[in-house]
């Protein structure tokens, strides 16, 4: 029985990629803090798609998380081929606006518990290789954003420890992908944030969560790196590539 895991599983981009996978007919590990939404999500799953889900509380935001979900996995001996990390903290304010524990929380949702999971579950993939392991990154990560700084800083890093380790794991026949999307209307407050910010570009850049969910799905198997939904989006992420960070930085403004 192949296993895939995604932690951040229950809502928003987890919950397109437990939906695209479930549709593949891979049974699933799903990791998140709230039990209910869990539970919910494992009933809805399973009768839809014919599948076995097992479910774990875990907030992503403690330095444990990641030892926690690794001990779980290896006592019950699940044969994982897929890891996705799909958990992350971004929010209307940033850096100066927030308080410092808080700015330390996004940092270790985004990137560090990702990489000590990472860490941890190399050994488990190996045994089942080939295997793929899935991060969920941001346009964001392609450039400073002066009123996302410390979002963006992360996604940035996660974008570049993606690339470094795929090259580790090739010989391991890991396959390893970042998918970057743009805006992803997963609930009201993210549309109406969006559309404040980037206005009607923002809009036409949405890409709908679950057409999103089985592009990332479909190009992860097919061992693509960097993964962007959306043409419009797409292109955006190359104009934020070759544009200086300084200009950037100042139209994020």
């Amino acid at each position: 029985m192949a296993w895939a895991l995604i932690a951040g599983g229950s809502k928003g981009m987890g919950l397109s990629l437990a939906e695209a996978l479930a549709r593949r007919k891979f049974d699933l590990l799903l990791i998140a803090r709230n039990q209910s939404e869990l539970e919910t999500v494992r009933r809805q799953l399973e009768k839809n798609h014919c599948i076995q889900v097992e479910i774990l509380r875990a907030d992503l935001s403690m330095p444990e998380s990641a030892s926690l979900i690794h001990a779980w996995c290896t006592t019950n001996q699940f044969d994982i081929k897929i890891v996705c990390y799909a958990a992350g903290l971004g929010g209307s304010k940033d850096f100066q606006n927030l308080p410092l524990d808080q700015i330390r929380n996004m940092i270790r949702v985004n990137l560090d518990s990702a990489v000590a999971l990472t860490y941890l579950f190399i050994p488990l993939l190996k045994k089942s290789a080939p295997a793929h392991i899935l991060y969920i990154g941001s346009l964001a990560g392609f450039a400073p954003l002066s009123v996302k700084a410390v979002y963006a800083a992360s996604k940035s890093a996660l974008h570049s420890f993606a690339y470094s380790l795929r090259q580790m794991m090739k010989a391991d026949q890991i396959s390893v992908s970042c998918a970057s999307p743009g805006p992803l209307f997963t609930k009201d407050s993210i549309e109406k944030e969006t559309i404040r910010q980037l206005g009607w570009i923002g809009k036409q850049m949405a890409v709908d969560p679950e057409r999103a969910g089985e592009i990332i799905v479909s190009r992860m198997l097919k061992g693509q790196m960097m993964i962007i939904p959306g043409k419009l989006s797409f292109i955006f992420s190359w104009m934020l590539r070759l544009l200086p960070d300084g200009l950037i930085a100042r139209i994020s403004y």
